[in-house]
């Protein structure tokens, strides 16, 4: 039901549809949304936990990859049970105000796993770069003022999106053609100008990725020259191991990202394909993540084999 008094222009409640047009198939959805879930919440929570267990993991490097195996958790969170429930359950009804907490957490943590990206980036080049400077350069005092300058950046970025939309009058319908509360799929439902919130939430993302990328793509490429000039083979592979695992979780997240973004800007894409990518887009990388560091780096494979040898006697 519309509300009818002139201080909420908006639905006590919205619909969420799912896969729209292919409700019928919201059980085979389902099942690689569990597994990546699942895979996500074990492989992410067991990371966390062997990070934290095992003193030798107890460096800079390691601490950033805690925050990004958090921030793939929260983001899985965010969305998965909601969604699941939908294609389990069709229980689709979300609050208004929920659907605006929703939208707030999914847009924050991953704004926040862009700059989790970038200071992981930074972490190699200097580490690969200036290796003399590492451990004072990345100090405890510099990993906590950068914590708190990235939750305050995501949280002055994001909030804007859900206020803004609070504030628009929904008379239409209150079925958004969705599985989670993304911003422009329900600001689109509005009877009012949207261009503002459409201008900028693409003002957002473009500054945001644009900064990021082209942070840890000079990072990178800083690197690249720095490993080419090193005098052994073994330590220019050394140092390409190392930077292996963070290379292919950017360059997934960015892809995926640029390829969801693009959807929903590119005329004439069927709503489904809208929410199938952007489901894949937030539920890959927390699946995939814990599986590339934890095949790819040396050290997490050598305490999970410790800490399983351990368990087992």
């Amino acid at each position: 039901m519309l509300s009818e008094n002139l201080s909420s222009f908006y639905p006590n409640i919205f619909i969420l549809d799912g896969l729209p047009g292919f409700e019928s198939a919201h059980i085979w959805l389902s099942i690689p949304v569990f597994i990546m879930y699942v895979i996500s919440l074990l492989g992410n929570s067991f990371l966390l936990t062997l990070i934290m267990m095992e003193k030798r993991l107890h460096s800079p490097m390691y601490y950033f990859l805690s925050a990004l195996f958090l921030t793939d958790m929260l983001v899985s969170n965010s969305i998965a049970l909601k969604m699941l429930a939908i294609f389990w359950l069709n229980v689709k009804e979300i609050t208004f105000f929920s659907c605006l907490v929703q939208m707030f957490f999914i847009h924050s943590f991953s704004s926040l796993e862009s700059g989790i990206l970038l200071v992981m980036a930074y972490d190699r080049y200097v580490a690969i770069c200036t290796p003399l400077h590492y451990m004072t350069t990345l100090t405890h005092t510099f990993m906590v003022k950068i914590a708190i300058a990235f939750i305050i950046r995501e949280t002055i970025i994001v909030t804007p999106c859900p206020v803004m939309a609070s504030r628009l009058p929904y008379c239409q319908t209150n079925h958004i053609s969705h599985s989670y509360c993304d911003h422009m799929a329900v600001v689109t439902l509005a009877c009012a100008d949207i261009t503002i919130n459409s201008a900028y939430g693409l003002t957002v993302v473009l500054l945001v990725i644009m900064f990021d990328v082209s942070c840890i793509t000079a990072s990178y490429v800083l690197i690249l020259k720095t490993v080419m000039k090193l005098p052994s083979r073994t330590a220019i592979n050394k140092a390409f191991s190392t930077c292996t695992s963070h290379i292919c979780v950017f360059l997934i997240a960015y892809t995926l990202g640029l390829f969801s973004f693009m959807t929903y800007r590119v005329g004439h894409i069927a709503p489904y394909v809208h929410v199938i990518v952007s489901i894949f887009y937030l539920l890959i990388p927390p699946a995939i993540n814990p599986i590339i560091y934890g095949v790819k780096t040396k050290e997490i494979r050598k305490a999970a084999y410790n800490l399983i040898t351990i368990s087992i006697k």
